[in-house]
């Protein structure tokens, strides 16, 4: 009784790992253009602004070209464990990396995208409401990482 008991308490759990792990990631839903207007009236630059389930990152030119501080990214971007490059290019001046968190493999999607002004950056999860400030901590490693 206590074994069918156990399985019925560990079966939800692996399917909902499963469900995470393997649910398909859609290019279509996540590769989209990054809204300026998240930021906001006066935001800063080159500062990671935590939110609820994700973070901002807008980079000034005056740490590069956009176009180069893009393929710069993505160098570092791909060297993480776990993440990968879910759609874009530095050509195409937009890429969206999909990193995977380690233990339950959570995905958070992370989207930037060259304009005029500047680099802007935009990491979401893709489960849940909150993300434990995950994307700000990866934001601010990678700009870290670009200096």
């Amino acid at each position: 009784m206590k074994g069918l008991l156990a399985l019925l308490l560990i079966l939800p759990v692996l399917a909902f790992a499963g469900w995470v792990r393997l649910a398909p990631a859609d290019p279509a839903r996540w590769h989209v253009a990054v809204d300026p207007g998240l930021w906001g009236e006066g935001a800063p630059w080159d500062r990671v602004i935590p939110l609820t389930g994700g973070a901002l990152l807008r980079l000034s030119p005056d740490r590069g070209a956009p176009a180069e501080l893009l393929a710069r990214l993505d160098r570092e971007a791909l060297s993480d464990p776990r993440t990968r490059r879910l759609a874009g290019s530095p050509d195409a001046g937009r890429i969206t990396w999909e990193s995977r968190s380690l233990i339950w493999g959570f995905p958070d999607y992370i989207t930037a995208e060259v304009r005029e002004d500047g680099l802007y950056l935009h990491a979401r999860l893709r489960f849940g409401r909150s993300d434990l400030g995950v994307n700000a901590a990866r934001l601010a490693d990678w700009l870290g990482r670009l200096r």
